[in-house]
């Protein structure tokens, strides 16, 4: 962020004014609605600006400008349309250390008013340090049709009970799950539908049954209470990388979460996303480079939860597909911990759909396996025979590093030299880079290139779709294919020879079937047929 978001207390505190305009109209209007004593220093000053400060709290001084002004104020507003006068107010408000403003002068402000979202005592500020207003202006509009007026009373309400629900409830962490049940329930739905008398009593009630049953628990013995203090697991996919592939649901729980356990694969912007208190605790894995080994971040969840807190297990891409969320929750079950698992969009989804490269298409492919280049304890997959079928898109994770291995393998097992391949690094975020190439030239394609990790490979006729199909980011895209088997690519207006599907084929209906399995010879994958 370029400027820190603050909120001044200004509320008979003196602000000074310079200009008595229409500029210094607006931003004296905003400030009495803060409670400051406003004093405005124009030789001119407007009939609305005098009916606007006519409380004998705020001045009106008709002269030039004077730096003796500037005393004992808080903030002050340059708001004249005399340039060179405005760099003076700026440079004496600078030796002054007085933060100031210069209306539409960004390089000359200490601070920005923000476009303001008022539902007093809740305040949203939006800013777009100067470079885009109209935009700002925009997005609080937005926001304005999106919360509520009744916000503002709930908010009120919850001061007035503040005292007593610390009184009532000692911990920190109860306090907060009881306004998160308060906000989220029936005391918000009763002020928002203007039934604020009922919202105050429905308040008082769920405040007096939370502290009876906080007494009850404490008259209990240590397993009993362990056991109502039990906290729960959240075992949340973060997808690849950008944050607008979260699910709803993802984001509600990450925000609940009073500690975060993170992979190496969740992006920082995606981490931000999460509670601003919360703990957060890498443990993420690496090939042959783990922060945190699978049985230890196994028990890092069973006992944060049993201490009572919430828990999220953030991962990269998908839990469920090649994310061990299986082994967590197994785990989690043995010691009767209460968990959720919430999808996210696997890489290879995001890979394909970014790359512009479908899974599956009806005229290539027919069904997709995704497959690991790494089996447990880091063992080789080289079931390669399992590979040789053309009308099949194979996903493989984690196989960047044993590319050389992989296109030997499958070249020696029969899958043709010409086979199209694509490596997708850093799939869905802004650096994503899409290599394409065959079996035959791909591991010298990736050594002029160095894509880096993470990154997956796309096996198939599929991947001859992607430089007519792409359109995620282009300009940081290496595009490098085999140019005679782009000149008899069919899509792209190949010779006439070239043999070419009936366009009008009938539609075949795709059933799929999700299968995670281990084939005999050790392959971990998921098939859809």
């Amino acid at each position: 962020m370029n400027t820190f978001p603050l909120f001044f207390k200004l509320e008979d505190r003196k602000v000074l004014i310079v200009g008595g305009g229409d500029v210094a109209l607006r931003k004296a209007d905003l400030l009495s609605r803060a409670g400051a004593c406003i004093t405005v220093l124009a030789p001119s000053i407007s009939h609305e600006i005098q009916a606007l400060l006519s409380d004998s709290k705020h001045a009106l001084i008709y002269e030039n400008y004077n730096k003796t002004y500037m005393t004992d104020s808080r903030v002050i507003i340059a708001a004249t349309d005399d340039e060179m006068l405005n760099h003076q107010i700026h440079a004496d408000a600078t030796e002054l250390n007085i933060p100031v403003n210069v209306v539409d002068t960004p390089h000359l402000c200490d601070f920005i008013f923000p476009a303001i979202v008022d539902r007093n005592p809740i305040v949203i500020g939006i800013s777009s340090n100067g470079k885009a207003p109209v935009l700002a202006r925009l997005l609080r509009a937005r926001l304005e049709t999106l919360i509520p007026q009744g916000y503002g009373k709930l908010a009120k309400l919850a001061g007035e009970f503040r005292g007593e629900v610390k009184a009532k409830i000692p911990t920190l962490t109860g306090r907060r799950q009881f306004w998160e049940r308060v906000f989220e329930g029936k005391v918000s739905q009763l002020m928002f539908s203007g039934n604020e008398n009922e919202a105050i009593a429905q308040l008082q009630t769920d405040l007096d049954n939370t502290a009876a049953n906080i007494t009850a628990k404490n008259a209990t013995d240590e397993s009993t209470e362990a056991q109502n203090t039990m906290g729960e697991v959240y075992i949340v996919g973060a997808g690849p990388g950008d944050p607008e592939l979260l699910t709803f649901k993802a984001l509600r729980l990450m925000q609940q979460a009073d500690i975060v356990y993170y992979d190496a694969l969740v992006s920082p912007q995606v981490l931000d996303l999460c509670r601003r208190d919360a703990d957060k605790v890498f443990v993420g894995k690496k090939r042959s480079n783990h922060a945190v080994a699978q049985l230890g971040i196994n028990e890092l969840l069973v006992n944060s939860a049993k201490e009572g807190r919430r828990v999220v297990r953030l991962k990269g891409g998908d839990p469920f597909i090649f994310g061990r969320g299986g082994e967590e929750i197994e785990s989690l079950r043995s010691h009767n911990v209460p968990y959720q698992v919430v999808p996210g969009i696997t890489a290879a989804n995001a890979a394909a759909s970014y790359a512009g490269i479908p899974l599956t298409h009806r005229d290539h492919s027919q069904s997709v396996r995704f497959v690991t280049g790494f089996l447990k304890a880091g063992a080789p997959n080289n079931n390669f025979k399992s590979f040789l079928n053309t009308d099949e898109t194979v996903v493989f994770y984690m196989g960047l590093h044993s590319l050389p291995r992989l296109t030997e393998g499958l070249i020696d097992a029969g899958r043709s030299a010409k086979t199209p391949i694509a490596i997708v690094s850093n799939a869905s975020m802004p650096n994503q880079q899409v290599l394409t190439g065959t079996l035959a030239n791909i591991v010298e394609l990736q050594a002029q290139h160095q894509l880096p990790t993470p990154a997956l490979l796309i096996m198939g006729d599929v991947v001859s779709l992607h430089h007519d199909l792409a359109w995620y980011n282009l300009h940081n895209q290496q595009y490098n294919e085999n140019i005679s088997e782009t000149d008899n690519n069919w899509l792209r207006g190949g010779p006439a020879t070239t043999p070419k599907p009936n366009p009008n084929q009938q539609a075949h209906a795709l059933s799929m079937i999700a299968n995670l399995a281990t084939e005999d010879g050790g392959l971990e994958q998921l098939v859809i047929d």
